[in-house]
């Protein structure tokens, strides 16, 4: 919400307008000065990188909103949403990336901000950097997380949200399925809708729908900020001047930046960002190799796939775009819509006949589709299965239902407690994978979609 917003207000200042509401902009945010003794920093490259930390800070959330939008709980004082922006050199471009707030990290050595207690480098989730030592050691670690040179900082708890979400009149939001949480009281039918604060705040929270869990809440947020840059860049909003200054003026009171992010940057980009829109920006999330690492004292953690993560960093410090178009993007509208990508799916696959090869060929086959196969297929326990088994944990139902119409004919069976891994024992019914889809096709090695891709049409 605040890059959208914030990239909206460049854009007005470039109209010529908007110079004195840039300036009032700057006097009322909270500056804090995350790169204070910071040593050994990446080099800088190509355009400018920001790093947005969303916090989850409730204090001005009246008690009716609370309870309605189930907000009771106590904040964690923690990162609950980061997410690194590279805009480009010509300004033309924004490449929103999404951490996973349950990264594994490895926290830098530094003096813990509560306790004054000094700290060796330990192993951590990337949201408790903040926990731990504030924005500097937040920077820190996602610095030596990803080798990217952190330009600029940016950081608001959701305290304004709902108010900056009615400023702007609701933001429209599409879905192909009921969308349903119990734990934030989200509750939203198949179709098209235009959300007020509350039930934006409901939408982006919402980790509970599937098995997904945060992963699947960080495509929702990146869904979000698109239709947000839709809805802040027409012109009926921009060009308002009573009508940005009230959303301007809505989402002041929980923004924090470095004291370098100020008038001249914003209308330097504003002046070269005429004309940005929502297929202006693009949305990536981090490569994940593991969604749930256990790291002893830590948890369960989500680890990154170290390779396709280098490359996804290396592609912002050139400056190149995430979101290539490929040749074979064309055939994708043919494949069957499925509720979750197969890229979010995890399989280990089994042979369950006595055919040498087959559970080889039908790991190559579901890895073809874009699913995530261990690339070690095993021997089932029951090598005379006729019909194709997905074993699945009941926590992973909307997985299994997508892998399951990948897989015509076969037998679904939930098994408690197995876990994030989908099991497939193939059985000699089977003889091709048919081809699916997530409701958006990503673009590219990294898997991006641009915003005029994720908007409602």
């Amino acid at each position: 919400m605040r890059v959208a917003t914030g990239l909206s207000i460049l854009v007005l200042g470039a109209g010529g307008i908007g110079h004195a509401v840039v300036t009032r902009l700057e006097t009322g945010i909270d500056r804090v000065d995350p790169f204070r003794d910071m040593k050994n920093r990446p080099s800088g490259g190509l355009g400018t990188n920001v790093l947005l930390v969303g916090t989850d800070g409730r204090d001005s959330i009246t008690a009716a909103e609370k309870k309605k939008y189930r907000l009771g709980g106590a904040p964690c004082h923690c990162t609950d949403t980061l997410m690194l922006v590279h805009l480009s050199a010509d300004a033309r471009r924004a490449s929103v990336v999404s951490l996973p707030r349950d990264s594994y990290a490895e926290i830098p050595a530094h003096t813990d901000r509560t306790t004054g207690e000094r700290h060796a480098a330990h192993p951590v989730k990337l949201n408790a950097a903040y926990a731990e030592g504030g924005p500097t050691l937040t920077v820190r670690t996602v610095e030596k997380l990803t080798g990217i040179k952190i330009d600029h900082y940016l950081e608001a708890d959701f305290t304004s949200f709902m108010k900056t979400v009615d400023e702007l009149g609701g933001v429209d939001i599409c879905t192909v399925r009921p969308l349903k949480d119990t734990y934030t009281g989200l509750d939203l039918p198949a179709g098209t809708h235009r959300l007020g604060g509350g039930e934006a705040l409901q939408y982006v929270r919402s980790r509970h729908i599937d098995g997904a869990a945060d992963l699947g809440r960080m495509e929702r947020q990146q869904k979000f900020v698109a239709a947000v840059i839709a809805r802040a860049t027409d012109k009926g909003v921009l060009l308002n001047p009573v009508k940005f200054q009230q959303v301007v003026s809505a989402m002041l009171g929980s923004v924090r930046a470095d004291e370098g992010f100020g008038t001249e940057q914003m209308l330097e980009l504003g002046s070269a960002m005429r004309g940005f829109s929502a297929a202006s920006s693009e949305f990536a999330s981090v490569p994940v190799g593991d969604p749930s690492f256990p790291v002893k004292g830590v948890g369960s953690t989500v680890k990154w796939d170290a390779a396709r993560a280098r490359e996804l960093f290396r592609t912002l410090r050139e400056d190149k775009p995430l979101a290539t178009r490929e040749p074979a993007a064309a055939a994708a509208p043919k494949a069957t819509v499925v509720d979750v990508a197969p890229r979010q799916i995890r399989i280990q696959v089994y042979n369950g006949t006595p055919r040498a090869g087959l559970g080889t060929r039908l790991d190559a086959a579901l890895r073809a589709t874009g699913f995530r196969t261990t690339g070690a297929p095993l021997n089932g326990t029951d090598r005379a299965l006729a019909r194709t088994l997905i074993t699945y944990d009941p926590r992973w139902d909307r997985s299994a239902r997508s892998l399951a119409t990948a897989l015509p004919g076969s037998e679904l069976r939930a098994v408690a407690g197995q876990g994030a891994t989908l099991r497939v024992t193939v059985g000699a019914d089977w003889t091709a994978v048919r081809p699916v889809r997530a409701e958006t096709v990503p673009r590219g090695a990294f898997h991006a979609v641009t915003g005029d891709d994720v908007v409602c049409p």
